[in-house]
C-alpha cells in the first residue's frame, strides 16, 4: 500500500468507515503531545490527503473529504489537492468557515464522529463534544482508523536525547521543577500533567531530536511534591543521564505507561493545559481526581528568558549574521554571473553556510525561498517536484533560521533580482514602514500582546493592503522557533496570558502578498526589555531591542517614503549589524556587510 493513490486511500478508509459504523472522520493535524512538527509517524493527516502546510483538519464521510486550512495556505492547498477527491474549505475568523460549523449543517442525527484521542487536545475536544451534544451525535475517541489502513507506517523515533552544556541555562532541572512545585501549591493543586515537548525539554534542561526542526523528545513528565515522573523510551536515555536525572529525583517510566499511571494516581487533584494535552490522557485519569485545566506554569516561565539567555542568544544572533552574509555576499555574486540558481539551491547554500558556525545543530523550520509568484505563498517549500529557478527580474523571498547550542534564529529578506518594479519597491517600502514602526513601539509592560498588530499593520491599513498571517510568534531559548504564550496577531484572542512581559522574545514580520506576483516579509527577532526613558507615574514601559543581526536590502526601497525617524533606525539598525559583525568578516563579504550597511 506504499503507493496508493489519496483517491485509493479514502476509497480504502470510506470502506473502513462503514464496517465500524462511522459515518464521519476527523483528522488533526497533531500528536499526542500537540506539536505543530510532527514525528513522521503523527502526520496522519498529510498522509491521507497530500497536503504538506503544517496546520490543517480533515473531515471525511461517505460523499465528501474536506479539508480546512487557513489563509496561509489556500493556495498551496488548492494545488496540491488537485485530482485527490479533498476539497478545500477556506477557514477564516469566522465561526461559520469551521470544521464544526460544517459538520453542524451536514450530518444527520445520530450520527458516528470517530477522531483518535491522542490527537485531540482536551480544548478541541470540548469544542467537537459541544457541538455534538447540540446535534445528538455521539463520538468515538478510541480508535485509530488511519492506523488500520497505513500499513508501512513509520515507527516513531528513538533518538538520543542529550544535556544541555553546562553554563547556558539560567536554572538547574531542581530550580524549575521547585517553581512548579510552588507555582501549584499556590493553587492548592497536588500533581501536575505536562505532554508539550518543549516544555519538557525545558525543564529538564535537555533537548533532542525526534522531531525536525525542533530539539526535543517524544515524552511526558509527572510533578508533584511526591514525584516526578519522565515517561519516555529508556534506550534514548544514556546511563549517565539517568543517574542525573536520579540524583534530581526524576524517576523514569516507559512512554506507553502514561494512561495506566494517570487512571492509579493517588494525589488528590491534577492540573491539565487544555490546549496541549489529549483528551486520551484526560479520560485516562481516575474519575475521583479533580482536573485543573490552567496553562502549564512552565509556558509562562519558560517565555521570559533571563538576561543571561538573552546573552547567549545574541552571541548565536552574531553566528547566524556571519552566515548569512556569506550566503547574500554569494548570491549576489551567483545572480552577477548568471549562475543556475534555483530555490532549491538557496536552501543547500543558506544551510551549507550556516553549518559552519561553530554549534549549528541545523535549520529551525524548512527554509522559505519564494520566487516571485512562490513567494506570495507565506509558508511555501520549494521540492524536488515544484520548484523555480531565480531568472529574469522580480524579488526572492527567503524565510530561514538556525538551531544554535545557544540559540534559535528566524529572519526573513527580500532579495532584489534583476530590476524591481516601482510598484514592487512602493510594497517593499510599505511592508519596511510596518517593520520600523513596531520595531520602534514602547507601549504599557503587561499589554496584552495581541493590541501591537495594528500599530503594525497601520501603514497597509491605509492603503486598503492587508496579511493574513500573524505579525509576530514567540521563540524559544535554543528550543522550538513557535512558542507561546505570547502572539502578536490581531487574529488572537486576548486572554490572562496575553500579555507582554520583559524577557519574551518575538519575531516582527509583517508582509504583503500578490497571488501568482510576488511576496514580501521583512522579519527580526526582537526582546522585550524595560525601557528607562519613563518614571514610573504610570507604570513600566516596554521597548523592542532588535536581536537578528542581517542588512534590510536597500535597493527596494524608495527612500523618499520614508520619514526621518523611519530612516533614523534604519540606519542606526545598520551600524549596530556592521560594528557586531564586521570583526568576523574579510575581504570582499566584509565589503559587502560595509556597502549594505551604509546611511541613507
Amino acid at each position: 500500500m506504499t503507493n496508493l493513490t489519496v483517491q485509493e486511500k479514502l476509497e480504502k478508509l470510506r470502506e473502513l468507515m462503514l464496517n465500524q459504523h462511522v459515518d464521519a472522520l476527523v483528522v488533526m493535524s497533531a500528536d499526542p503531545h500537540m506539536s505543530e512538527y510532527l514525528p513522521d509517524y503523527w502526520k496522519a493527516r498529510q498522509w491521507l490527503s497530500g497536503f504538506s502546510g503544517s496546520v490543517g483538519t480533515l473531515v471525511v464521510t461517505q460523499n465528501f473529504a474536506g479539508l480546512w486550512a487557513d489563509g496561509r495556505y489556500w493556495v498551496q492547498a488548492e494545488q496540491q489537492l488537485v485530482g485527490t477527491g479533498f476539497e478545500l474549505q477556506k477557514l477564516t475568523s469566522d465561526e461559520s468557515s469551521t470544521h464544526l460549523a460544517w459538520i453542524a449543517q451536514n450530518l444527520t442525527v445520530g450520527s458516528v464522529i470517530a477522531v483518535n484521542g491522542h490527537t485531540l487536545s482536551i480544548q478541541q475536544f470540548k469544542a467537537l463534544e459541544h457541538t455534538a451534544r447540540l446535534n445528538n451525535y455521539k463520538l468515538e475517541t478510541q480508535q485509530d482508523l488511519i492506523g488500520a489502513i497505513w500499513s508501512d507506517r513509520p515507527e516513531l523515533p528513538s533518538n538520543k536525547i542529550h544535556l544541555m552544556p553546562e553554563g547556558l541555562n539560567a536554572l538547574s532541572r531542581k530550580e524549575k521543577i521547585q517553581n512548579i512545585l510552588e507555582n501549584l501549591h499556590s493553587k492548592n493543586i497536588a500533581g501536575h500533567f505536562i505532554s508539550s515537548l518543549d516544555d519538557i525539554a525545558w525543564i529538564l534542561n535537555a533537548r533532542g531530536q525526534d522531531v525536525e526542526y525542533n530539539p526535543v523528545f517524544l515524552s511526558h513528565l509527572y510533578v508533584s511534591a511526591k514525584q516526578t515522573i519522565l515517561f519516555i523510551d529508556s534506550e534514548k536515555v544514556d546511563v549517565s543521564i539517568q543517574q542525573a536525572f536520579k540524583a534530581d529525583g526524576i524517576e523514569i517510566r516507559n512512554y506507553e505507561d502514561t494512561a495506566t499511571f494517570l487512571a492509579n494516581i493517588s494525589d488528590a487533584s491534577i492540573l491539565l493545559d487544555p490546549a496541549k494535552v489529549s483528551i486520551y490522557h484526560e479520560q485516562a485519569i481516575a474519575k475521583d481526581i479533580q482536573v485543573v485545566y490552567d496553562i502549564n506554569p512552565s509556558t509562562l516561565f519558560k517565555s521570559r528568558k533571563h538576561e543571561s539567555e538573552i546573552a547567549h542568544i545574541r552571541h548565536a544572533m552574531v553566528k547566524d549574521g556571519v552566515a548569512l552574509c556569506h550566503f547574500f555576499h554569494w548570491l549576489e555574486k551567483a545572480l552577477h554571473h548568471r549562475e543556475n540558481i534555483s530555490e532549491l539551491t538557496i536552501d543547500e547554500k543558506i544551510t551549507a553556510f550556516r553549518a559552519q558556525q561553530d554549534g549549528f545543530i541545523g535549520p529551525s523550520f524548512s527554509t522559505i525561498a519564494g520566487f516571485n509568484a512562490n513567494g506570495a505563498l507565506p509558508h511555501y517549500r520549494a521540492t524536488e517536484e515544484h520548484y523555480s529557478f531565480i531568472e529574469g527580474d522580480g524579488l526572492l523571498l527567503i524565510d530561514s533560521g538556525g538551531q544554535y547550542v545557544n540559540g534559535t534564529t528566524d529572519i526573513t529578506r527580500v532579495v532584489p533580482v534583476g530590476t524591481p518594479t516601482q510598484p514592487q519597491k512602493r510594497d517593499y517600502t510599505l511592508v519596511l514602514k510596518c517593520h520600523i514602526a513596531l520595531a520602534k513601539t514602547i507601549y504599557p509592560e503587561g499589554l496584552a500582546a495581541p493590541l501591537l498588530d495594528s500599530i503594525c499593520r497601520h501603514t497597509l491599513w491605509q492603503h486598503g493592503l492587508d496579511y493574513r498571517h500573524g505579525t509576530g510568534h514567540g521563540v524559544g531559548f535554543a528550543l522550538n522557533v513557535h512558542e507561546g504564550p505570547q502572539v502578536l496577531s490581531y487574529y488572537a484572542p486576548v486572554h490572562a496570558y496575553s500579555k507582554l512581559r520583559a524577557g519574551m522574545i518575538l519575531s516582527n514580520e509583517p508582509g504583503l502578498y500578490h497571488e501568482g506576483q510576488y511576496g514580501i516579509r521583512i522579519e527580526n527577532l526582537v526582546a522585550n526589555r524595560l525601557h528607562s526613558g519613563f518614571d514610573k507615574t504610570y507604570g513600566e514601559f516596554l521597548e523592542f531591542e532588535t536581536l537578528t543581526l542581517c542588512p534590510i536590502h536597500l535597493d527596494c526601497i524608495l527612500v523618499e517614503m520614508l520619514n526621518n525617524e523611519e530612516k533614523d533606525w534604519l540606519n542606526a539598525y545598520h551600524q549596530m549589524v556592521q560594528e557586531r559583525l564586521a570583526e568576523h568578516l574579510s575581504g570582499e563579504v566584509l565589503d559587502w556587510l560595509i556597502y549594505n550597511t551604509r546611511a541613507i
